[in-house]
C-alpha cells in the first residue's frame, strides 16, 4: 500500500517535481569542480553499504558509486520519471553492476523506512527542490544514526549558497561537517544531529 501510495504521489507531482530532475541531467557531464574523486571524499562509500541517490540523471555518479559498495552493498536511485530510471538501470547493467535499484518516488515521500541507508548523496538538485529543509528532512529520516549525506552544488541559478544550505540543515536536524571545493561548486558533508530523530 506505501509502494502504491508512493507511486501516486510521483505521478501526481511529476509535472512540478520533476524540474529539478530535469535541471539535474542538464548538469549532468563532467563538471570539473564537482569531481567523482571529491564526491568519494566525502562519502566514503564501502563495501556492503546501502546508500541513496536522488535525482541520479544519466548515471554518471551511480556508475561510480555502485561499484565500490560490492556484490553485498545496494545503490538505491530515486526519481520521478521512468525513463531517467531505466536509462541508469541499463547503464549499470551494461556496466556489468547488478546492484543499482531504481524507485520511482518524489524525495518528499521516500517509500522507505527509518534508518535504512549509510549514506546519500544529491548533486546540483537541492537548490531547486520548492522546499530545501523539508528534502532534506526527509532525507535525513532514512539515514541511519551517524549516516552520511553528501550534497553538491554548482553554479546555476537554483544552487545554494553554504549559508544556506547550513540554515535548511539546521531545520532538519543536520549540520554541515564538512565542505570541498569553493563556495560556487562545492561539496558538503552533512550529518544528524545527536539526540535529534
Amino acid at each position: 500500500m506505501a509502494g502504491t501510495a508512493a507511486v501516486a504521489s510521483a505521478a501526481a507531482l511529476a509535472g512540478a517535481a520533476s524540474a529539478p530532475y530535469v535541471r539535474r541531467e542538464r548538469f549532468d557531464r563532467p563538471l570539473p569542480l564537482l569531481s567523482l574523486r571529491r564526491l568519494d571524499g566525502l562519502l566514503r562509500a564501502r563495501a556492503g553499504e546501502r546508500l541513496l541517490e536522488i535525482g541520479p540523471g544519466s548515471g554518471r555518479q551511480a556508475l561510480h558509486v555502485a561499484p565500490q559498495l560490492g556484490r553485498e552493498g545496494r545503490l538505491d536511485i530515486v526519481d520521478v520519471r521512468h525513463r531517467a530510471l531505466d536509462r541508469v538501470v541499463r547503464r549499470a547493467a551494461g556496466n556489468g553492476i547488478g546492484t543499482v535499484v531504481p524507485c520511482l518516488a518524489d524525495v518528499h515521500h521516500l517509500p522507505f523506512g527509518d534508518a535504512v541507508f549509510d549514506a546519500a548523496y544529491l548533486v546540483t538538485v537541492l537548490g531547486a527542490f520548492p522546499a530545501p529543509a523539508g528534502t532534506l528532512a526527509e532525507l535525513r529520516r532514512v539515514l541511519k544514526p551517524g549516516g552520511r549525506l553528501v550534497v553538491g552544488e554548482c553554479f546555476h541559478r537554483h544552487r545554494l549558497r553554504v549559508p544556506a544550505l547550513a540554515a535548511h540543515a539546521a531545520r532538519a536536524g543536520l549540520r554541515v561537517e564538512a565542505l570541498s571545493g569553493p563556495s560556487f561548486a562545492y561539496y558538503a558533508l552533512l550529518q544528524p544531529l545527536p539526540g535529534r530523530r
